[in-house]
């Protein structure tokens, strides 16, 4: 199993950013995907979650309503669209499949003027 991230990088307060994860090594549109972040001096933690068919997410709450999680199951890869940053959404942003403990390498998101 494997996942890989891009699309990370440094963008002022108010931007955009869109991640992507391409996952390899299991049947990918059967399981539920996510996406955590770590802050610095912080523990690794939830910002959202879409089921195989792509047909439920669900989102921590300081990221409703700005930030979208989707799928696309023939390219094998799940999105993270954030609009509206801010300073604090700065983290290492990680894609995961938890039923076989799946992390990727992380992408870096630094939100700052």
């Amino acid at each position: 199993v494997q996942l890989v991230e891009s699309g990370g990088g440094l963008v002022p307060p108010g931007g955009s950013l869109r991640l992507s994860c391409v996952a390899s090594g299991f049947t990918f549109s059967t399981y539920t995907m996510n996406w955590y972040r770590q802050s610095p001096g912080q523990g690794r933690a939830f910002v959202a979650s879409v089921t195989g068919s792509g047909g439920d997410t669900h989102y921590t709450d300081s990221v409703k309503g700005r930030f979208t999680i989707s799928r696309d199951n023939a390219k094998s890869t799940v999105y993270l669209q954030m609009n509206s940053l801010k300073p604090e959404d700065t983290a290492v942003y990680y894609c995961s499949q938890l039923s076989y403990n799946a992390w990727g390498q992380g992408t870096q998101v630094t939100v700052s003027s």
